[in-house]
Protein backbone atom coordinates (compact mmCIF):
# COMPACT_ATOMS: atom_id res chain seq x y z
CA UNK A 1 0.00 0.00 0.00
CA UNK A 2 1.29 3.03 -0.86
CA UNK A 3 1.96 6.14 1.46
CA UNK A 4 -0.12 8.28 -0.20
CA UNK A 5 -2.89 6.11 -0.37
CA UNK A 6 -2.62 5.22 3.32
CA UNK A 7 -2.75 8.97 3.65
CA UNK A 8 -6.10 9.10 1.76
CA UNK A 9 -7.43 6.85 4.05
CA UNK A 10 -6.70 8.09 7.12
CA UNK A 11 -7.84 11.68 6.46
CA UNK A 12 -10.46 11.07 9.36
CA UNK A 13 -7.47 9.83 11.89
CA UNK A 14 -6.51 12.56 13.97
CA UNK A 15 -3.02 11.06 15.57
CA UNK A 16 -1.20 13.95 18.16
CA UNK A 17 2.39 14.31 17.83
CA UNK A 18 5.19 12.90 20.08
CA UNK A 19 7.84 14.76 20.09
CA UNK A 20 10.35 12.73 21.78
CA UNK A 21 11.24 8.83 21.24
CA UNK A 22 11.63 8.49 17.74
CA UNK A 23 7.71 7.99 18.17
CA UNK A 24 6.78 9.27 14.27
CA UNK A 25 8.46 5.76 13.33
CA UNK A 26 6.03 3.97 15.03
CA UNK A 27 3.05 6.38 14.08
CA UNK A 28 3.56 6.09 10.37
CA UNK A 29 1.01 5.88 7.84
CA UNK A 30 0.48 2.20 7.26
CA UNK A 31 0.77 1.51 10.91
CA UNK A 32 -2.32 4.21 11.58
CA UNK A 33 -4.10 2.84 8.74
CA UNK A 34 -4.22 -0.60 9.91
CA UNK A 35 -5.06 0.47 13.25
CA UNK A 36 -8.37 2.66 12.19
CA UNK A 37 -8.68 -0.35 9.91
CA UNK A 38 -9.06 -2.61 13.07
CA UNK A 39 -11.13 0.36 14.87
CA UNK A 40 -13.67 0.07 12.10
CA UNK A 41 -13.61 -3.93 11.92
CA UNK A 42 -14.02 -4.21 16.07
CA UNK A 43 -14.54 -1.11 18.06
CA UNK A 44 -18.56 -1.31 18.11
CA UNK A 45 -18.14 -5.21 19.60
CA UNK A 46 -16.03 -3.84 22.27
CA UNK A 47 -18.93 -1.34 23.23
CA UNK A 48 -20.81 -4.02 22.91
CA UNK A 49 -18.74 -6.39 25.39
CA UNK A 50 -18.86 -3.31 27.52
CA UNK A 51 -22.54 -2.70 27.67
CA UNK A 52 -22.81 -6.49 28.68
CA UNK A 53 -20.63 -6.10 31.00
CA UNK A 54 -23.11 -3.35 32.75
CA UNK A 55 -25.62 -5.28 32.27
CA UNK A 56 -24.39 -8.17 33.90
CA UNK A 57 -23.19 -5.70 36.97
CA UNK A 58 -27.18 -4.51 37.03
CA UNK A 59 -28.43 -8.20 37.31
CA UNK A 60 -25.61 -8.61 40.35
CA UNK A 61 -27.00 -6.04 42.33
CA UNK A 62 -30.20 -7.04 41.82
CA UNK A 63 -29.74 -10.59 43.62
CA UNK A 64 -28.63 -12.64 40.38
CA UNK A 65 -25.61 -15.49 41.48
CA UNK A 66 -22.55 -16.23 39.39
CA UNK A 67 -22.78 -19.63 37.99
CA UNK A 68 -21.09 -21.92 35.92
CA UNK A 69 -22.92 -21.64 32.13
CA UNK A 70 -25.88 -23.97 31.69
CA UNK A 71 -25.67 -22.83 27.39
CA UNK A 72 -21.86 -23.84 27.43
CA UNK A 73 -22.13 -27.09 29.39
CA UNK A 74 -21.12 -28.97 26.54
CA UNK A 75 -17.69 -27.53 26.39
CA UNK A 76 -17.47 -27.86 29.38
CA UNK A 77 -17.97 -31.64 29.12
CA UNK A 78 -16.48 -32.35 25.96
CA UNK A 79 -12.87 -33.73 25.05
CA UNK A 80 -10.90 -31.21 23.02
CA UNK A 81 -7.55 -29.28 23.08
CA UNK A 82 -5.98 -26.01 21.80
CA UNK A 83 -3.88 -26.18 19.08
CA UNK A 84 0.02 -27.12 20.06
CA UNK A 85 2.26 -24.22 21.50
CA UNK A 86 5.57 -23.16 19.47
CA UNK A 87 8.93 -24.59 21.16
CA UNK A 88 9.66 -21.37 22.59
CA UNK A 89 6.63 -20.91 24.71
CA UNK A 90 6.88 -24.57 26.16
CA UNK A 91 9.03 -23.65 29.10
CA UNK A 92 7.46 -21.01 31.40
CA UNK A 93 8.66 -21.57 34.67
CA UNK A 94 9.68 -18.21 35.59
CA UNK A 95 7.73 -14.98 33.73
CA UNK A 96 8.83 -11.41 35.11
CA UNK A 97 6.73 -8.53 34.16
CA UNK A 98 7.49 -4.67 33.72
CA UNK A 99 6.76 -1.30 31.92
CA UNK A 100 7.74 -0.73 28.37
CA UNK A 101 10.17 1.79 29.27
CA UNK A 102 13.68 1.16 27.72
CA UNK A 103 16.16 0.03 30.75
CA UNK A 104 13.47 -2.17 32.17
CA UNK A 105 12.94 -4.18 28.68
CA UNK A 106 16.47 -4.51 28.48
CA UNK A 107 16.65 -5.77 32.46
CA UNK A 108 13.57 -8.12 32.15
CA UNK A 109 15.26 -9.75 28.66
CA UNK A 110 18.67 -10.71 30.14
CA UNK A 111 16.75 -11.42 33.44
CA UNK A 112 17.08 -14.77 33.21
CA UNK A 113 13.16 -15.59 33.13
CA UNK A 114 11.65 -17.74 30.47
CA UNK A 115 9.33 -15.06 29.77
CA UNK A 116 9.11 -11.42 29.50
CA UNK A 117 5.10 -9.38 29.58
CA UNK A 118 6.07 -6.17 28.49
CA UNK A 119 3.01 -4.23 29.74
CA UNK A 120 1.15 -1.21 28.46
CA UNK A 121 -1.36 -1.85 30.68
CA UNK A 122 -1.39 -2.14 34.83
CA UNK A 123 2.20 -1.14 35.33
CA UNK A 124 1.69 1.32 32.63
CA UNK A 125 0.76 5.01 33.20
CA UNK A 126 -0.70 5.20 29.69
CA UNK A 127 0.89 9.34 28.69
CA UNK A 128 1.08 9.29 24.95
CA UNK A 129 4.88 9.68 25.05
CA UNK A 130 5.24 6.21 27.37
CA UNK A 131 2.85 4.54 24.53
CA UNK A 132 4.89 5.31 21.47
CA UNK A 133 8.08 5.14 23.36
CA UNK A 134 6.85 1.78 24.35
CA UNK A 135 6.32 0.80 20.80
CA UNK A 136 9.69 2.38 19.70
CA UNK A 137 11.12 0.29 22.61
CA UNK A 138 9.69 -3.35 21.43
CA UNK A 139 10.70 -2.44 18.19
CA UNK A 140 13.83 -2.31 18.65
CA UNK A 141 14.04 -5.22 21.50
CA UNK A 142 12.09 -7.29 18.85
CA UNK A 143 15.43 -6.53 16.21
CA UNK A 144 17.97 -6.76 18.82
CA UNK A 145 19.09 -3.25 18.23
CA UNK A 146 17.73 -2.10 21.76
CA UNK A 147 20.03 0.28 23.76
CA UNK A 148 20.18 2.66 26.57
CA UNK A 149 22.83 5.06 28.38
CA UNK A 150 21.92 5.89 32.25
CA UNK A 151 23.35 9.65 31.73
CA UNK A 152 23.58 9.55 35.42
CA UNK A 153 25.62 6.28 36.46
CA UNK A 154 27.08 6.34 33.18
CA UNK A 155 26.81 2.48 32.74
CA UNK A 156 25.23 1.28 29.29
CA UNK A 157 22.56 -1.77 28.73
CA UNK A 158 22.11 -3.97 25.86
CA UNK A 159 20.76 -7.70 25.37
CA UNK A 160 22.59 -10.65 25.96
CA UNK A 161 22.70 -13.09 23.86
CA UNK A 162 20.02 -15.38 25.15
CA UNK A 163 16.86 -13.17 26.44
CA UNK A 164 13.85 -14.03 27.29
CA UNK A 165 11.03 -14.73 25.33
CA UNK A 166 8.75 -11.75 24.37
CA UNK A 167 4.87 -11.32 25.64
CA UNK A 168 3.53 -8.19 24.93
CA UNK A 169 -0.46 -6.83 27.59
CA UNK A 170 -1.97 -4.19 25.37
CA UNK A 171 -4.69 -2.58 27.54
CA UNK A 172 -8.05 -3.74 28.75
CA UNK A 173 -11.25 -2.86 26.61
CA UNK A 174 -12.66 -0.17 29.04
CA UNK A 175 -9.85 1.91 28.55
CA UNK A 176 -9.27 4.51 25.46
CA UNK A 177 -6.74 5.89 23.64
CA UNK A 178 -7.37 9.89 22.90
CA UNK A 179 -4.55 10.71 21.31
CA UNK A 180 -5.91 8.53 18.53
CA UNK A 181 -9.40 9.43 17.24
CA UNK A 182 -10.73 8.32 14.52
CA UNK A 183 -14.14 10.82 13.74
CA UNK A 184 -13.75 12.31 16.74
CA UNK A 185 -13.92 8.87 18.40
CA UNK A 186 -11.02 7.98 20.37
CA UNK A 187 -10.14 4.65 19.85
CA UNK A 188 -9.96 1.56 22.05
CA UNK A 189 -6.36 1.48 23.63
CA UNK A 190 -6.10 -2.35 22.97
CA UNK A 191 -6.63 -1.73 19.51
CA UNK A 192 -3.79 1.25 19.62
CA UNK A 193 -1.15 -1.52 21.61
CA UNK A 194 -2.26 -4.55 19.65
CA UNK A 195 -2.19 -3.33 16.34
CA UNK A 196 1.00 -0.59 16.35
CA UNK A 197 3.04 -3.72 17.74
CA UNK A 198 1.70 -6.61 15.57
CA UNK A 199 1.71 -3.87 12.63
CA UNK A 200 5.40 -3.32 13.40
CA UNK A 201 6.87 -6.70 14.45
CA UNK A 202 4.74 -9.74 13.91
CA UNK A 203 6.85 -10.78 10.41
CA UNK A 204 9.87 -9.93 11.67
CA UNK A 205 9.27 -11.90 15.18
CA UNK A 206 8.10 -14.74 12.79
CA UNK A 207 11.11 -14.09 10.69
CA UNK A 208 13.47 -15.08 13.92
CA UNK A 209 11.72 -18.02 15.02
CA UNK A 210 9.54 -16.26 17.53
CA UNK A 211 6.00 -15.15 17.27
CA UNK A 212 3.31 -12.28 18.26
CA UNK A 213 2.94 -13.90 21.31
CA UNK A 214 0.25 -12.00 23.80
CA UNK A 215 -1.59 -11.40 27.73
CA UNK A 216 -5.27 -10.43 27.57
CA UNK A 217 -6.21 -8.62 30.60
CA UNK A 218 -9.24 -8.21 32.37
CA UNK A 219 -11.37 -10.47 30.34
CA UNK A 220 -15.15 -11.16 31.71
CA UNK A 221 -16.23 -14.26 29.55
CA UNK A 222 -15.33 -16.10 26.52
CA UNK A 223 -17.41 -13.94 23.91
CA UNK A 224 -14.81 -11.27 24.70
CA UNK A 225 -12.16 -13.89 23.76
CA UNK A 226 -14.32 -14.48 20.77
CA UNK A 227 -13.94 -11.33 20.11
CA UNK A 228 -9.79 -11.22 20.14
CA UNK A 229 -10.00 -14.16 18.38
CA UNK A 230 -11.57 -12.77 15.64
CA UNK A 231 -9.23 -9.39 15.91
CA UNK A 232 -6.05 -12.37 15.86
CA UNK A 233 -7.80 -13.80 12.71
CA UNK A 234 -7.88 -10.60 10.72
CA UNK A 235 -4.62 -9.18 11.63
CA UNK A 236 -3.09 -12.30 10.40
CA UNK A 237 -4.79 -12.71 7.24
CA UNK A 238 -3.74 -8.36 6.84
CA UNK A 239 -0.53 -9.13 7.19
CA UNK A 240 -0.34 -12.20 5.64
CA UNK A 241 0.77 -14.20 8.33
CA UNK A 242 -0.62 -18.39 8.78
CA UNK A 243 -3.90 -18.75 11.11
CA UNK A 244 -2.85 -19.76 14.61
CA UNK A 245 0.79 -17.74 14.72
CA UNK A 246 -0.56 -14.87 17.22
CA UNK A 247 -0.47 -16.82 20.95
CA UNK A 248 -2.13 -15.59 23.61
CA UNK A 249 -2.18 -15.85 27.37
CA UNK A 250 -5.55 -14.71 28.92
CA UNK A 251 -5.35 -13.78 32.43
CA UNK A 252 -8.11 -15.07 34.78
CA UNK A 253 -8.22 -12.10 36.75
CA UNK A 254 -11.86 -11.28 37.40
CA UNK A 255 -14.66 -13.51 39.09
CA UNK A 256 -16.77 -13.91 36.18
CA UNK A 257 -14.28 -15.33 34.12
CA UNK A 258 -13.37 -18.05 36.62
CA UNK A 259 -16.74 -19.20 35.89
CA UNK A 260 -15.77 -19.81 31.99
CA UNK A 261 -12.26 -21.18 31.98
CA UNK A 262 -12.87 -23.96 29.54
CA UNK A 263 -15.37 -21.62 26.99
CA UNK A 264 -12.20 -18.96 26.95
CA UNK A 265 -9.70 -21.68 26.39
CA UNK A 266 -12.23 -22.97 23.04
CA UNK A 267 -12.77 -19.78 21.96
CA UNK A 268 -9.23 -19.10 21.83
CA UNK A 269 -8.22 -22.68 20.91
CA UNK A 270 -6.15 -22.26 17.93
CA UNK A 271 -4.49 -19.15 19.21
CA UNK A 272 -4.17 -19.72 22.84
CA UNK A 273 -1.61 -20.41 25.00
CA UNK A 274 -3.03 -20.97 28.58
CA UNK A 275 -4.58 -18.98 31.47
CA UNK A 276 -2.63 -17.17 33.96
CA UNK A 277 -3.86 -16.52 37.56
CA UNK A 278 -3.93 -12.60 37.90
CA UNK A 279 -4.55 -12.41 41.84
CA UNK A 280 -4.40 -8.83 42.21
CA UNK A 281 -6.83 -8.06 39.89
CA UNK A 282 -9.29 -10.93 40.74
CA UNK A 283 -8.98 -9.97 44.56
CA UNK A 284 -10.03 -6.61 43.17
CA UNK A 285 -12.81 -8.16 41.08
CA UNK A 286 -14.63 -10.27 43.42
CA UNK A 287 -15.14 -7.24 45.95
CA UNK A 288 -16.64 -5.38 43.06
CA UNK A 289 -18.83 -8.31 41.94
CA UNK A 290 -20.14 -8.41 45.42
CA UNK A 291 -20.30 -4.83 46.29
CA UNK A 292 -23.56 -4.46 47.00
CA UNK A 293 -23.49 -7.67 49.51
CA UNK A 294 -23.11 -6.94 52.84
CA UNK A 295 -21.72 -10.16 53.70
CA UNK A 296 -19.28 -10.16 51.03
CA UNK A 297 -17.06 -7.34 53.16
CA UNK A 298 -13.16 -8.32 52.86
CA UNK A 299 -11.05 -7.94 55.56
CA UNK A 300 -7.38 -6.27 55.21
CA UNK A 301 -5.79 -6.58 51.81
CA UNK A 302 -2.80 -8.08 53.34
CA UNK A 303 -4.90 -11.42 54.82
CA UNK A 304 -6.61 -11.71 51.77
CA UNK A 305 -3.87 -14.45 50.72
CA UNK A 306 -3.58 -17.74 48.23
CA UNK A 307 -4.37 -19.92 50.65
CA UNK A 308 -7.48 -18.21 51.62
CA UNK A 309 -10.36 -21.35 50.37
CA UNK A 310 -11.77 -19.12 48.08
CA UNK A 311 -8.45 -18.40 45.97
CA UNK A 312 -7.18 -21.46 46.22
CA UNK A 313 -10.44 -23.28 44.65
CA UNK A 314 -9.60 -20.40 41.53
CA UNK A 315 -6.08 -21.20 41.05
CA UNK A 316 -6.60 -25.08 41.64
CA UNK A 317 -9.57 -25.09 38.92
CA UNK A 318 -7.06 -23.27 36.75
CA UNK A 319 -4.65 -25.30 36.72
CA UNK A 320 -7.55 -28.26 36.58
CA UNK A 321 -8.89 -26.42 33.55
CA UNK A 322 -5.55 -25.91 31.30
CA UNK A 323 -4.18 -29.38 31.73
CA UNK A 324 -7.14 -31.11 30.84
CA UNK A 325 -7.22 -28.95 27.83
CA UNK A 326 -3.54 -29.15 26.91
CA UNK A 327 -2.93 -26.05 27.76
CA UNK A 328 0.00 -23.95 30.37
CA UNK A 329 -1.39 -22.94 34.18
CA UNK A 330 0.88 -19.73 34.99
CA UNK A 331 1.20 -19.11 38.48
CA UNK A 332 0.35 -15.11 40.08
CA UNK A 333 2.74 -12.43 40.53
CA UNK A 334 5.36 -12.38 43.52
CA UNK A 335 4.89 -8.78 44.71
CA UNK A 336 7.76 -8.68 47.06
CA UNK A 337 10.91 -6.79 46.18
CA UNK A 338 14.51 -7.16 47.39
CA UNK A 339 14.89 -4.59 50.29
CA UNK A 340 18.18 -3.10 50.67
CA UNK A 341 19.97 -1.93 53.74
CA UNK A 342 17.89 -4.40 55.94
CA UNK A 343 19.58 -8.26 55.88
CA UNK A 344 16.70 -9.90 57.99
CA UNK A 345 13.64 -8.35 56.06
CA UNK A 346 15.35 -9.15 52.86
CA UNK A 347 15.77 -12.60 53.88
CA UNK A 348 11.89 -12.85 55.38
CA UNK A 349 10.73 -11.41 51.60
CA UNK A 350 12.57 -13.70 49.93
CA UNK A 351 11.88 -16.79 52.34
CA UNK A 352 7.79 -15.78 51.47
CA UNK A 353 8.39 -15.59 47.78
CA UNK A 354 9.67 -18.88 47.38
CA UNK A 355 7.14 -20.08 49.84
CA UNK A 356 4.48 -18.63 47.08
CA UNK A 357 5.96 -20.66 44.26
CA UNK A 358 6.44 -23.62 45.65
CA UNK A 359 2.84 -24.08 46.52
CA UNK A 360 1.91 -22.82 42.94
CA UNK A 361 4.85 -25.57 41.51
CA UNK A 362 3.25 -27.97 43.95
CA UNK A 363 -0.78 -27.35 42.70
CA UNK A 364 0.75 -27.73 39.18
CA UNK A 365 0.92 -24.64 37.97
CA UNK A 366 3.48 -24.61 34.71
CA UNK A 367 5.34 -21.37 35.73
CA UNK A 368 5.15 -18.21 37.78
CA UNK A 369 5.67 -14.40 37.69
CA UNK A 370 7.91 -12.49 39.80
CA UNK A 371 8.07 -8.25 39.27
CA UNK A 372 12.24 -8.02 39.66
CA UNK A 373 14.90 -9.58 38.33
CA UNK A 374 16.49 -10.68 41.42
CA UNK A 375 13.32 -13.18 42.55
CA UNK A 376 14.25 -15.09 39.52
CA UNK A 377 16.42 -17.18 40.74
CA UNK A 378 14.40 -18.14 43.68
CA UNK A 379 11.06 -18.49 41.91
CA UNK A 380 13.04 -20.91 39.26
CA UNK A 381 14.87 -23.17 41.98
CA UNK A 382 11.56 -23.55 43.35
CA UNK A 383 9.83 -24.85 40.41
CA UNK A 384 12.77 -26.93 39.15
CA UNK A 385 11.68 -28.80 42.55
CA UNK A 386 8.75 -30.04 41.05
CA UNK A 387 9.03 -29.99 37.27
CA UNK A 388 10.73 -32.57 35.60
CA UNK A 389 10.96 -31.06 31.93
CA UNK A 390 9.38 -27.83 30.45
CA UNK A 391 6.19 -27.88 32.62
CA UNK A 392 4.08 -30.10 34.23
CA UNK A 393 0.89 -30.55 31.70
CA UNK A 394 0.82 -34.12 32.61
CA UNK A 395 -0.47 -33.10 36.57
CA UNK A 396 -4.09 -33.30 35.65
CA UNK A 397 -5.53 -32.82 38.83
CA UNK A 398 -7.90 -35.03 38.80
CA UNK A 399 -8.62 -34.49 42.56
CA UNK A 400 -10.14 -31.32 41.71
CA UNK A 401 -13.78 -30.42 41.93
CA UNK A 402 -14.91 -27.19 42.40
CA UNK A 403 -18.27 -25.96 42.96
CA UNK A 404 -19.26 -22.37 42.07
CA UNK A 405 -19.86 -21.84 46.18
CA UNK A 406 -16.13 -21.91 46.82
CA UNK A 407 -15.58 -19.43 44.36
CA UNK A 408 -17.96 -17.72 45.79
CA UNK A 409 -16.72 -17.59 49.59
CA UNK A 410 -15.41 -14.77 51.01
CA UNK A 411 -12.02 -15.18 52.64
CA UNK A 412 -11.81 -14.91 56.70
CA UNK A 413 -10.31 -12.34 58.85
CA UNK A 414 -9.97 -8.83 60.55
CA UNK A 415 -10.54 -5.62 59.57
CA UNK A 416 -7.90 -3.06 61.18
CA UNK A 417 -7.23 0.61 61.55
CA UNK A 418 -3.89 -0.52 60.25
CA UNK A 419 -5.16 -1.98 57.31
CA UNK A 420 -7.48 1.01 56.53
CA UNK A 421 -4.04 2.93 56.84
CA UNK A 422 -1.92 1.38 54.44
CA UNK A 423 -4.92 1.20 51.74
CA UNK A 424 -4.97 4.91 52.37
CA UNK A 425 -1.53 5.56 52.10
CA UNK A 426 -1.06 3.23 48.77
CA UNK A 427 -4.15 4.06 47.06
CA UNK A 428 -2.64 8.11 47.29
CA UNK A 429 1.06 7.69 46.63
CA UNK A 430 0.30 5.11 43.87
CA UNK A 431 -2.53 7.28 42.01
CA UNK A 432 0.34 10.83 42.51
CA UNK A 433 3.12 8.41 40.68
CA UNK A 434 0.66 7.90 38.18
CA UNK A 435 -0.29 10.59 37.30
CA UNK A 436 3.20 11.77 37.06
CA UNK A 437 3.68 8.65 34.30
CA UNK A 438 4.70 5.78 36.38
CA UNK A 439 2.63 3.04 36.59
CA UNK A 440 5.05 0.57 38.58
CA UNK A 441 5.69 2.20 42.05
CA UNK A 442 7.97 0.22 44.81
CA UNK A 443 5.98 1.03 48.40
CA UNK A 444 6.52 -0.50 51.60
CA UNK A 445 8.95 -3.20 50.02
CA UNK A 446 5.98 -4.17 47.58
CA UNK A 447 5.61 -3.37 43.88
CA UNK A 448 2.54 -1.78 43.38
CA UNK A 449 0.67 -1.22 39.87
CA UNK A 450 -3.05 0.00 38.99
CA UNK A 451 -4.03 -4.02 40.07
CA UNK A 452 -2.96 -3.09 43.75
CA UNK A 453 -4.21 0.08 43.77
CA UNK A 454 -7.54 -0.71 43.07
CA UNK A 455 -7.90 -3.18 45.85
CA UNK A 456 -6.74 -0.34 48.45
CA UNK A 457 -9.32 1.80 47.21
CA UNK A 458 -12.13 -0.91 46.36
CA UNK A 459 -11.69 -2.03 49.87
CA UNK A 460 -12.29 1.51 51.36
CA UNK A 461 -15.44 2.06 49.35
CA UNK A 462 -16.77 -1.12 50.29
CA UNK A 463 -16.20 -0.05 54.51
CA UNK A 464 -17.41 2.91 53.88
CA UNK A 465 -20.45 1.61 51.41
CA UNK A 466 -21.40 -1.28 54.49
CA UNK A 467 -20.21 0.92 57.59
CA UNK A 468 -18.27 -1.95 57.81
CA UNK A 469 -16.34 -2.55 61.65
CA UNK A 470 -13.07 -2.88 62.53
CA UNK A 471 -11.62 -4.99 64.99
CA UNK A 472 -12.14 -2.26 67.76
CA UNK A 473 -15.83 -1.69 67.22
CA UNK A 474 -16.16 1.36 64.97
CA UNK A 475 -17.82 1.23 62.05
CA UNK A 476 -15.67 2.78 58.73
CA UNK A 477 -17.46 6.04 57.68
CA UNK A 478 -16.76 8.76 55.46
CA UNK A 479 -15.81 11.00 58.14
CA UNK A 480 -13.24 8.80 59.58
CA UNK A 481 -11.88 7.93 56.25
CA UNK A 482 -11.97 11.70 55.70
CA UNK A 483 -9.99 12.33 58.60
CA UNK A 484 -7.58 9.31 58.36
CA UNK A 485 -6.85 10.76 54.80
CA UNK A 486 -5.52 13.88 56.67
CA UNK A 487 -3.65 12.24 59.04
CA UNK A 488 -1.78 9.76 56.40
CA UNK A 489 -1.42 12.86 54.14
CA UNK A 490 0.97 14.03 57.22
CA UNK A 491 2.91 10.47 56.99
CA UNK A 492 3.45 10.56 53.79
CA UNK A 493 5.16 14.32 53.86
CA UNK A 494 7.46 13.23 56.46
CA UNK A 495 8.07 9.97 54.39
CA UNK A 496 8.78 11.47 50.80
CA UNK A 497 9.68 15.08 52.01
CA UNK A 498 8.78 18.89 51.42
CA UNK A 499 10.41 18.52 47.96
CA UNK A 500 8.74 15.65 46.89
CA UNK A 501 5.83 17.10 48.18
CA UNK A 502 6.00 20.38 46.60
CA UNK A 503 7.04 19.11 43.21
CA UNK A 504 4.29 16.04 43.38
CA UNK A 505 0.82 15.80 42.19
CA UNK A 506 -0.35 14.82 45.46
CA UNK A 507 -3.50 17.44 46.13
CA UNK A 508 -4.81 15.60 43.00
CA UNK A 509 -4.05 12.16 44.03
CA UNK A 510 -5.81 12.94 47.63
CA UNK A 511 -9.03 14.43 46.37
CA UNK A 512 -9.35 12.18 43.63
CA UNK A 513 -8.32 8.89 45.84
CA UNK A 514 -11.11 10.21 48.50
CA UNK A 515 -13.45 10.57 45.99
CA UNK A 516 -13.24 7.01 44.63
CA UNK A 517 -13.82 5.93 48.53
CA UNK A 518 -16.68 7.77 49.17
CA UNK A 519 -18.85 7.76 46.12
CA UNK A 520 -22.45 6.79 45.65
CA UNK A 521 -21.28 4.27 43.14
CA UNK A 522 -18.86 2.17 43.23
CA UNK A 523 -16.43 3.53 40.08
CA UNK A 524 -15.48 0.64 37.63
CA UNK A 525 -12.07 1.39 37.07
CA UNK A 526 -9.75 4.34 39.04
CA UNK A 527 -8.25 4.27 35.75
CA UNK A 528 -10.82 5.95 33.71
CA UNK A 529 -11.32 9.28 35.93
CA UNK A 530 -7.54 9.67 36.56
CA UNK A 531 -6.51 9.24 32.86
CA UNK A 532 -8.98 12.40 32.47
CA UNK A 533 -6.16 14.11 34.82
CA UNK A 534 -2.97 12.49 33.08
CA UNK A 535 -0.52 15.23 31.34
CA UNK A 536 2.00 14.23 28.83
Amino acid sequence: MALQDAALRTANVRVSPVTTGGGESVLIADAVEFVAELYHGFAHRIVEALATRGERRARLRAGETLRFLPETRMIREADWEIAPVPADLRRRLVEITGPVDRKMIINALNSGADVFMADFEDACSPTWTNVVEGQVNLRDAVRGTIRYHDAGTGKRYMLNDRVATLMVRPRGLHLVERHLQIEGVAVPAALVDFGLYFHHNAVELVRRGTGPYFYLPKLESHREARLWNDIFVYAQERLGIPRGTIKATVLIETLPAAFEMDEILFALREHSAGLNCGRWDYIFSCIKCRQHDPAAVFPDRSQVTMTQPNMRAYTQLAVKTCHRRGAHAIGGMAAFIPIKGDADANADALAKVRADKVREAGDGHDGTWVAHPALVSVAREAFEEFVDGSNQLAVLREDVSVIAEELLAIPVGTRTEAGLRLNIRVGIQYLEAWLRGSGAVPLYNLMEDAATAEISRTQVWQWVRHGAALEDGRRVTRDLVARLVAEEMETIAAEVGAARMADGRFPEARLLFTELCTAGELVEFLTIPAYKLLDD
